[in-house]
């Protein structure tokens, strides 16, 4: 019966082409439009690190103003913390893997090269961060624990910058100088996105993943600064790189693995032995009731705020706009359907039920939804390209559609033409078929 009914549809949709073609469009247009913001809230939305949400968490400290809290964050901490802070985490043997980090960059050339030196993003940050995040490896591997601690001139590339520098032969070995200083590469990394970029997202969570990643042990023999954020509530006297880094300003991102509830908790207490500690030499001083967070990696991409709710808004006003052409479609459908009233009487008088004539027209629907959805998921690409377009670099890793957003678009269609159709399918399906044989 199916079977039947779809041919019914397709014929009907062929007797009335302009018509048809309208409703198409005006579905092709709602789902398209709607398509492309929920698109980009669902790329942006998306945890990369869902496999290990239980056990990744990104630690705060709330060594800020004790006055007033830290506003950037719902949490009201600072979401970075100071470098005094991260070395003495960096001492605790609880974690299975920690590593502090934060974004940096220099010059790269290779000795003897004819490539030009080229500005690479860099990451500086422990050997745990790779085991942490899943960082696959092409060649060799992280460099030696020692280099966490020590000033260890090691260093990984990203493949793209290997691929640049060696023209992607194995680099594990060579001599790389960065800002004129020689590193030695221990190993490189194969293709690997991380998007949104949860492990920094206060850098920006569409950034690319950095294209070096230093050992954290360097900071005082080469007194490295940080390419991103630097934040700070006390008026401190910085005369040297040293009183910067037992400053109070926070700059550093930390995160630890914790494999289960166990060590969390003994974390926890680690934490707040910490912050008792601090306090017993004037800090920590504020009165809040929050002095530390552990954030899984879902939690700290909804504390800040990666999709924003202007993002969410223009979602809705997508959603608002495949109403209109929703209501705009059930005129069409009902203009269309009530021209078909004679032959739907007659249908009727040969014995069809109102129930077989209300589902051939809300089938009719679907296949209009159907052909609607197809050409919406076309304008769809076609806008997401041209937000790509529009703000390059920006958006061009959520500016794609996925399967399952493929499918959602063929859903949406359907379930919005099945809507505008079900009010038009009920009133043919209440023809009275005495009035058309008495016309006929």
């Amino acid at each position: 019966m199916f079977a039947y009914y779809f041919r019914l549809a397709w014929l009907s949709i062929r007797k009335t082409p302009m018509m048809s073609a309208l409703m198409v469009l005006a579905i092709a247009v709602g789902v398209g439009v709607a398509m492309t913001t929920l698109t980009l809230q669902y790329m942006m939305s998306k945890n990369p690190l869902a496999h290990k949400n239980e056990v990744l968490y990104s630690v705060q400290l709330d060594a800020w103003d004790p006055d007033q809290p830290a506003m950037n964050t719902t949490t009201h901490m600072p979401d970075l913390l100071t470098y005094q802070d991260a070395s003495a985490l960096l001492r605790s043997d609880i974690p299975l893997r920690q590593a502090a980090m934060h974004r940096f960059g220099g010059a790269v050339q290779v000795p003897d090269s004819e490539v030009p030196a080229h500005l690479a993003d860099a990451r500086v940050t422990g050997r745990d961060f790779f085991g942490m995040f899943d960082v696959p490896f092409l060649y060799g591997g992280p460099w030696s624990a020692s280099a966490d601690m020590e000033a260890v001139y090691q260093l990984v590339l990203g493949r793209a910058l290997n691929d640049r520098l060696f023209n992607g032969d194995n680099s594990v070995g060579r001599t790389l100088m960065l800002d004129g200083k020689a590193f030695t590469v221990v190993g490189v990394i194969d293709h690997w996105e991380l998007t949104p970029k949860v492990y920094d997202v206060t850098n920006g969570p569409l950034n690319d993943v950095e294209e070096l990643f230093m050992p954290f042990g360097l900071h005082r023999a080469l007194e490295i600064s940080t390419w991103g954020n630097t934040n700070g509530w006390s008026e401190e006297e910085q005369n040297s790189y040293e009183d910067f880094l037992n400053s109070e300003s926070t700059w550093l991102q930390y995160w630890v693995e914790l494999p289960d509830a166990e060590a969390r908790a003994r974390y926890q207490q680690f934490l707040a032995g910490y912050i008792e500690q601090q306090q017993a030499q004037d800090r920590f001083q504020n009165k809040r009731e929050h002095k530390y967070a552990l954030s899984t990696p879902e939690q700290w991409l909804a504390i800040n705020r990666v999709v924003s709710n202007d993002t969410k808004v223009l979602s809705l006003l997508s959603l608002a706009f495949l109403l209109v052409c929703v209501v705009n479609t059930v005129a069409l459908l009902l203009a269309k359907f009530l021209r078909k009233a004679p032959e739907a009487g007659v249908r009727r008088a040969l014995g069809a039920s109102r129930g077989a004539i209300f589902a051939q027209h809300l089938i009719e629907s679907g296949c209009i939804g159907l052909l609607g959805g197809a050409l919406g998921i076309g304008l769809a690409l076609l806008g997401l390209t041209g937000l790509d377009r529009l703000i390059p670099g920006q958006v061009d890793k959520v500016a794609q559609m996925d399967w399952l957003m493929l499918l959602a678009a063929v859903g949406l269609a359907i379930l919005a033409s099945l809507l505008a159709g079900l009010y038009p399918a009920w009133r043919i399906g209440r023809t009275n078929p005495a009035h058309y044989l008495k016309t006929q």
